[in-house]
């Protein structure tokens, strides 16, 4: 019987997921292992893409039209920012901007990230056990045409139009777990990889070696939905960086990555054709409607995973 479920999640897809998750499952039962390869700073402020995408999706704030970002909000802060001649090119809404302040503070006094994501959880009247993968820093640094530079630099203040060399993750190599962590990956009676972007997103939680090694050691059943289907992505440029990678934009190159561990694979049904070239890595492959418009196309992906830890 599947109880515990820890995902590996990234921002926009993976929230539709856990939204959907959820709603089937108690949320004490959910861990996430969150990418903070997206965190940034700006304005003095820490900024965690990816967790306050999660944390604002299920407390039911996001902006559903933006996927991201808190529904309703303002943006004066970066109005005024900008009539100061400064860059705004990171859109930070003023209720959003709590966020920031709250954790950019916390940090300061000495909280960890890890401690820093329980509180905000907490006050938003989450149960779901939200873990960066590491307290330390994971930075996705993106090798162009143009040069090298932060990956959110690369997708919001230059919309992904320069070419893609290359991809590293500096600080990947000194990085430790944050706490909680493998242990949540050991005692999981599955695993679910959330259909985030495979380089950027879901690229930096296994540049952790111990979170790659823990998962290719696990006795639970490790299952991971495809984020590209019929050769696009649905949202982010993940199809740029696979490209500039090397990598067929395809769900078989996400199944590729993840070989070594990954027990069964979900594509959409579009991709059935694939089913066959991913039997043969070794992983089940199954086909279903992955597009979640939604929420009842949340809820239904969501019970079709949790069918497939079994």
């Amino acid at each position: 019987m599947i109880e515990n479920v820890t995902c590996l999640a990234g921002g926009v897809g993976a929230a539709k997921l856990l939204q959907g998750l959820i709603n089937v499952m108690p949320q004490e039962n959910l861990t996430v292992i969150v990418n903070v390869g997206d965190d940034i700073e700006l304005h003095g402020l820490h900024i965690s893409p990816d967790p306050d995408i999660i944390m604002y999706t299920l407390a039911s704030i996001v902006d559903e039209e933006k996927g991201w970002g808190i529904q309703g909000d303002t943006f004066n802060f970066v109005s005024m920012l900008k009539q100061y001649g400064l860059e705004t090119w990171f859109k930070l809404g003023d209720k959003d901007l709590a966020t920031h302040v709250y954790r950019t503070c916390l940090i300061k006094e000495g909280v960890p990230l890890s401690g820093v994501i329980q509180r905000l959880c907490r006050a938003l009247g989450l149960k779901v056990n939200l873990l960066p993968v590491t307290n330390q820093k994971i930075v996705p640094q993106i090798l162009t045409n143009t040069g090298k530079m932060h990956f959110e630099e690369y997708l919001v203040k230059r919309g992904a139009r320069d070419r893609v060399l290359d991809v590293t993750f500096e600080g990947a190599e000194l990085a430790r777990p944050a706490p909680g962590v493998i242990k949540s990956i050991q005692d999981a009676d599955g695993i679910i990889v959330c259909p985030s972007n495979p380089i950027v997103s879901i690229g930096p939680i296994l540049a952790v070696k111990e979170v790659r090694s823990a998962l290719t050691e696990t006795s639970a059943k490790v299952v991971a939905i495809s984020p590209i289907v019929g050769g696009s992505t649905i949202k982010g440029p993940a199809d740029k960086l696979m490209r500039g990678l090397g990598l067929d934009v395809s769900a078989f190159s996400v199944a590729s990555l993840y070989r070594d561990f990954l027990d069964t694979f979900i594509l959409d049904n579009i991709d059935e054709k694939m089913k066959e070239n991913i039997a043969k890595l070794g992983i089940e492959p199954i086909a279903t409607d992955t597009i979640m418009k939604s929420l009842q196309d949340k809820v239904n992906l969501a019970t079709r995973t949790l069918q497939a830890l079994l």
